[in-house]
């Protein structure tokens, strides 16, 4: 392997493989990364206008969860599907397929006049997540080789994505109070376009050459046992995790997934091939990444209990409050690189998650009066730059050791990690809270319990998975 003129050879392959940013490169990064950001705003901008969606178009008490449920189910239960249609028939086009449902299904959503409206919007707004974000992913992991480019390409779309879920939760309560609950489906709308005009121009097509025929009963299988899993932790949320509606869905879904690895050992072209799940840095990695946006974003919500039910703050307020962790993640997401660089990416899931536990288990010492605050926005603040380096580190180690063809793959497995663990985390936290009736004390509870949920996925990192540094650094 030698360096020509900015770029790395492979000597093996022959390929020519850049080892620094060019214009273009640059430029197909933007690209990306505001599309990434679009994407993770949305799945906060509606938390703080529920209630105000509800009584504008007259959802009942019992069905305002669905304006969430609905895109939640999509957007997780056909990531890993749209993943591999992706590699299939090529990643740039459903990538730019899915923007334009995600412009259109915001614009219909912006100026929904019914219940049943808005909710055909939001499905179709999960389904564009489910396809642009794999789509995104595969595109931004097949442009940048292995290496510091990718790492550094990762780091900033990290980064991005989780300051966007906090800038979603701010700008949610700022349209709402200043102008309407409709601007946070309309904002989409200029990004979505200002995208599609620029994508096309800056951006290759990426297929294999040879193209296999989709595995069709293992999609189906997968994309069930997703919306089951999904739906019964919904269910869990809003009935308890005793319900019956919740536990049968939850059997269903595990055993829709067993008969999906099953059709997957047997077929002779997988959807997702079993030697892939059996790679340490694919079954690992993306247990530590599910771990890291279960805890991360179930803490927020634990937080804003706090902010709201116990300092008795206003929705705005309490938005406004994690503005301090957007910042940590940021900085996080821009040095995972150069830590990933010096100490490789297992021990920077490990210093990573080391850092997030002990930011974690501090706020068992926030007080009932807003003399805490400064406690809370410290913790947050380092606990945003633990949880994206284990965030980096898990996307790097997920999508490393595989071949440009399996990547919109590798990258759906990675979305669909992503999607659970956020899915996942509100309903546990929920439950934890509200099985104590002071709900200061359920909070404690709760922040003790994500703390050893943080150190499990510290054990098993340093238990389990074993990685190499990658060529480059």
């Amino acid at each position: 392997m030698s360096v020509v003129e900015g770029a790395r050879v492979d000597s093996g392959a022959g390929e020519v493989l850049p080892v620094r940013l060019d214009g273009r490169l640059k430029l197909v990064l933007v690209v990306l990364l505001v599309a990434q950001f679009m994407l993770a705003v949305d799945f906060s901008i509606l938390n703080v206008a529920l209630p105000v969606i509800g009584d504008g178009l007259g959802f009942s008490l019992s069905n305002l969860q669905w304006i969430a449920t609905s895109f939640a189910l999509c957007a997780a239960g056909f990531t890993l599907l749209f993943g591999r249609v992706a590699d299939l028939f090529g990643r740039r086009r459903l990538f730019l397929v899915g923007l334009a449902v995600l412009g259109l299904s915001s614009l219909v959503g912006g100026l929904a006049t019914s219940p049943e409206m808005l909710i055909v919007a939001r499905v179709f707004q999960g389904l564009a997540t489910a396809a642009v974000t794999p789509a995104g992913l595969s595109l931004l992991t097949t442009s940048f080789p292995e290496g510091p480019l990718r790492e550094k390409a990762l780091g900033l779309n990290g980064a991005l994505m989780s300051a966007g879920f906090t800038t979603g939760a701010i700008l949610g309560g700022v349209l709402t109070d200043l102008l309407s609950w409709r601007w946070a489906f309309f904002i989409n709308v200029p990004v979505a376009l200002a995208v599609l005009f620029i994508a096309p121009a800056v951006i290759k097509e990426s297929r294999p050459d040879v193209r296999p025929r989709l595995d069709v009963p293992g999609a189906t299988a997968v994309t069930l046992g997703l919306l089951a899993l999904i739906y019964g932790l919904t269910q869990a949320g809003e009935h308890g995790w005793g319900a019956p509606s919740a536990l049968g869905w939850l059997a269903v879904g595990v055993v829709l997934l067993v008969v999906f690895y099953g059709i997957e050992s047997r077929s002779s072209a997988p959807l997702v091939p079993v030697s892939v799940l059996k790679k340490k840095t694919v079954a690992w990695g993306n247990i530590a990444g599910l771990i890291a946006f279960l805890t991360e974003t179930s803490l927020v919500f634990l937080m804003t209990l706090y902010l709201q039910e116990v300092l008795d703050f206003s929705p705005l307020t309490a938005g406004l409050s994690f503005g301090v962790l957007g910042v940590g993640t940021v900085i996080g997401g821009s040095v995972a690189p150069r830590v990933i660089g010096a100490v490789g990416t297992r021990s920077t899931l490990v210093v990573g998650g080391v850092l997030q536990a002990v930011a974690t288990v501090s706020l068992v010492a926030l007080g009932e009066t807003s003399a805490s605050m400064w406690l809370l926005l410290v913790a947050t603040f380092a606990g945003g730059v633990g949880n994206m380096l284990v965030i980096v580190g898990f996307m790097v180690t997920a999508t490393t050791g595989l071949p440009d063809h399996e990547q919109g793959m590798a990258t759906g497995l990675a979305t669909m990690t992503q999607q659970i663990g956020i899915t996942m985390g509100t309903p546990i936290m929920s439950a934890v809270a509200a099985a104590n009736t002071d709900i200061h004390a359920g909070i404690t509870t709760a922040v003790i319990v994500n703390t050893a949920i943080v150190v499990l996925g510290i054990v098993t990192t340093v238990l389990f998975l074993r990685t190499r540094k990658q060529p480059g650094n």
